[in-house]
């Protein structure tokens, strides 16, 4: 199979090129081609002439994008909508790479890959914009949303907590933002599996289980040896940031588990993770 993938410098793109080993591969990412301009990304989509685009490229500061949504919707919608376009002349498939801040966190139990989707933010507003041209732009896609994904080498949530527990001795971590950590490898692998059976449509990939960020970085202390450090539970209200997150937002992977599709619990992913 002949594989695209944009963002492929990234914690997925890096990610994916393990897990797709064997396939015929290429990508792109910043600062040799951008997925703003049109005319370049059609060219290297349409020279390569892939069955699958993997399509990972996305400004994913979120804060950031709180700050400018007029660059977050340049970058994570009308940059889709040119992946989606260069997709449909070459007549290949794509798989998105979406969020779970497409939610806006007012469900009581975790969203199913049907639910209505209602962002409250600048960032899930530009991602929920990028499904909306995929799905009116191609008949064979994967909408693949995700959650608070973390990788070898990147800047990510555990490197974050055991870097502040060290330098300040003690934390203060909301408790009322719920989400699903996910270990870039494992969605990688499960990308890999689910681009084989052909079964277009939307999915939930995340690790297996639900955590809060106070309880996500209790964990991280204890595996890395660190419990003694003291953590605060906090509110969101009381956690000064650009962007408002979904309170509860975990994803429920029904239609990938109905495929055998299925990520290991995230405690299990983390230690993996801390292990190397």
């Amino acid at each position: 199979m002949r594989i695209f993938i944009t963002g492929c410098k990234g914690q997925l793109g890096r990610a994916l090129y393990a897990a797709l080993e064997g396939e015929t591969l290429s990508g792109c990412d910043l600062p040799d081609l951008d997925i703003t301009d049109r005319e370049p990304i059609t060219a290297a989509i349409l020279d390569f002439a892939p069955d699958v685009v993997i399509h990972a490229a996305a400004w994913t500061h979120v804060d950031g994008c709180a700050r400018d949504p007029e660059k977050a919707y340049r970058v994570n919608a009308l940059g889709t909508q040119n992946v989606a376009l260069a997709c449909a002349q070459a007549n290949a498939a794509m798989v998105y790479i979406s969020t779970n801040e497409v939610f806006d966190g007012e469900a009581t139990e975790p969203y199913r890959e049907w639910d209505p989707i209602h962002p409250i933010n600048p960032y899930g507003r530009s991602k929920a914009a990028g499904e909306w041209f995929v799905r009116h732009l191609l008949t064979r896609f994967y909408i693949v949303r995700t959650a608070w994904l973390y990788a070898p080498g990147g800047r990510n949530f555990p490197h974050r907590i055991v870097q502040l527990a060290d330098e300040r001795g003690a934390l203060r971590v909301v408790t009322d933002e719920v989400g699903n950590p996910t270990y870039a490898p494992d969605l990688a692998a499960a990308l890999a599996a689910l681009i084989r059976t052909g079964a277009y449509g939307v999915y939930h990939f995340t690790n297996s289980g639900y955590c809060s960020r106070y309880e996500f970085a209790r964990e991280i202390l204890r595996l890395t040896g660190r419990e003694h450090v003291p953590v605060e539970p906090i509110t969101l209200d009381e956690f000064q940031r650009d962007s408002t997150p979904p309170r509860f937002a975990p994803l429920a992977n029904t239609a990938g588990a109905a495929l055998g599709i299925v990520l290991r619990p995230w405690q299990e992913a983390l230690a993996d993770f801390l292990n190397q």
